[in-house]
């Protein structure tokens, strides 16, 4: 890993090697490393102004704009955390995040499209906000409610990108000295979801992730002259936010879009010849459906994908025809986005596959049996361990979920099934367990399934993944209490009120008892078999409606 150490190091190599060149284009703006530098040291002043120390957690609840990564570039001045929170999440997710992380300050804007954001945090418990001093409100105005949640809320008022420097930017002196004091500093709290109730907290360092940035930046051309990165993921994930600060690292300009739409993302890669972006295939679905001609993005060079939907790879031929080389990669929150890529020269099949060569050099990568634990030669499937400098610290206030994801001797368990390759690249196949994909992100269908059973009427649930409208979607089955059971759109309902919209079931079917198998460990409930119950269930819905 490279000896940069702080996020002040990438900034302060972009002012030397160029403070006036562009680093952000948003809409009309375009914001230059010195105009971006000025930002983060008055986020950084800002927030001390808000009571921000070392150590403290800022929570920021925000859609991809500049304000996001002003933020965590200034809380990483002060030896502050930034907890990244899901603009899809409502009211449960937030109470348990913001609970479980004791963040200091929340960072929101008040709307955004169809989202009420102030909306969403009422009827949040007490007991969840105890540690929350303050709401921070972005794009304040006449209208903004003097307090939120009980709290004091305050403008989030640092500059303008325009107030910042121009030209040049002076380091400050005490940068170097303070790096040494903020390299094990957390930086960054990603969630995930696990085997409990609800998602834990992801602890990354400042050294963590910048020197991942820079592995990530050499290891994906983000160093080249003519790169462009369009950021069309959000922030709140590691597959935002790592190519955002890989794209950073390399002094590779970013094109912003605050929430990605196919036709402006299509626009916006020709307007700007981006060479770079990542995403999942709905998303490329998207974009390429949006544009016209044989070779709509003839600047395409690295397009990372991570392949959620069946038929990707008839979709990921039609694509490369079309000039847009979509490239398999890997990574997740705790060993960050971009922790590995194929080769863009490999055959379209190897290509194409999740896993590849790792951004890090000194990254260990080895495979063990799912039966007997036992490691596995090339070519063999079972766990994927990983060991590599960009791996997470910690889970947060969670020391036993931290030693089971750990091995003795510091490989971090994956739960993911793949394989070796000869040469020392890998590739991922699939999931280990029950975890499901919904809308890009890895869903524990425990969380589901506990905001039904908590619904009036409910006595069990479980719920599992299919596709639905050519979308993975999560469907229910729900054993109810006979003397007052639900209805399904009631469960629906109730869930929309709660937990962010890709989790609430398409489909919710009452059930009588769930499929089980008797085993010497006990009863164990048939999950794959009600997957086929589900896809069985919509193919007959779909042939009803074809009929009728």
């Amino acid at each position: 890993m490279s000896e940069s150490a702080t996020l002040n190091a990438l900034v302060d190599a972009q002012l030397a090697a160029g403070a006036t060149r562009p680093a952000f284009i948003d809409g009309e703006r375009t914001i230059s490393y010195a105009q971006f530098d000025t930002l983060a040291e008055q986020a950084a002043r800002w927030l001390e102004g808000q009571g921000i120390v070392a150590g403290d957690r800022v929570a920021v609840w925000l859609v991809n704009r500049i304000e996001w990564l002003v933020l965590l570039f200034g809380a990483a001045r002060i030896g502050a955390a930034v907890v990244a929170v899901n603009t899809r999440y409502r009211r449960a997710e937030i109470e348990h995040i913001l609970g479980k992380s004791r963040a200091k300050l929340l960072v929101l804007q008040l709307n955004f499209r169809k989202i009420d954001f102030a909306a969403e945090l009422e009827g949040i418990a007490d007991e969840a906000i105890s540690s929350l001093e303050k709401i921070a409100v972005i794009d304040s105005d006449a209208t903004m409610p003097a307090a939120l949640l009980g709290k004091t809320a305050v403008a989030c008022d640092f500059a303008t990108p325009e107030s910042g420097s121009g030209s040049t930017a002076v380091i400050p002196a005490d940068r170097m000295t303070r790096s040494g004091e903020l390299r094990d500093a957390p930086l960054i709290l990603f969630t995930t979801s696990g085997t409990t109730q609800a998602p834990k907290l992801v602890v990354h360092t400042q050294h963590t992730v910048t020197g991942h940035s820079e592995c990530a930046a050499r290891a994906y051309g983000f160093d080249a002259d003519d790169a462009v990165m369009l950021a069309a993921l959000p922030f709140c994930g590691v597959f935002g936010l790592n190519g955002a600060l890989a794209a950073f690292a390399g002094g590779a300009p970013i094109v912003l879009i605050n929430t990605f739409d196919g036709p402006q993302a299509a626009r916006l890669v020709q307007e700007h010849r981006v060479t770079h972006t990542f995403g999942s295939d709905e998303m490329y679905r998207r974009l390429c459906e949006a544009a016209e001609g044989e070779q709509p993005f003839p600047s395409a060079r690295v397009f990372g994908v991570a392949a959620f939907q069946p038929g990707f790879s008839s979709f990921a031929e039609h694509a490369q025809k079309r000039g847009v080389p979509l490239t398999g990669l890997y990574g997740s929150s705790e060993v960050q986005a971009l922790f590995s890529l194929q080769k863009l020269n490999a055959a379209f099949e190897a290509r194409i596959e999740g896993g590849g060569y790792p951004a890090a050099a000194t990254a260990r990568i080895r495979i063990r049996d799912l039966e007997n634990g036992q490691l596995l030669p090339p070519g063999q499937s079972g766990e994927i361990e990983i060991s590599a400098p960009g791996n997470f610290v910690h889970y947060l206030d969670n020391p036993e979920a931290t030693a089971e994801a750990l091995t003795p001797d510091g490989f971090f368990r994956t739960r993911d099934v793949g394989l070796l390759r000869e040469d020392g690249s890998f590739v991922y196949q699939t999931r280990k367990g029950d975890a499901i994909r919904l809308a890009g992100f890895l869903v524990n269908p425990v969380e589901i399934e506990d905001e039904i059973k908590a619904v009036d009427g409910v006595d069990d649930a479980q719920v599992v993944a299919v596709e639905v409208d050519g979308q993975p979607r999560p469907v229910a089955f729900v054993i109810a209490n006979p003397a007052h059971a639900p209805e399904a759109e009631t469960v629906r309902g109730a869930l929309k009120a709660r937990v962010a919209a890709f989790k609430v079931p398409a489909r919710v079917w009452f059930v009588d008892a769930f499929p089980v198998t008797q085993s010497s460990n006990g009863v164990k409930i048939q999950r794959a078999r009600l997957r086929e119950m589900a896809i069985q269930r919509v193919q007959d819905e779909a042939a009803t409606a074809r009929l009728g």
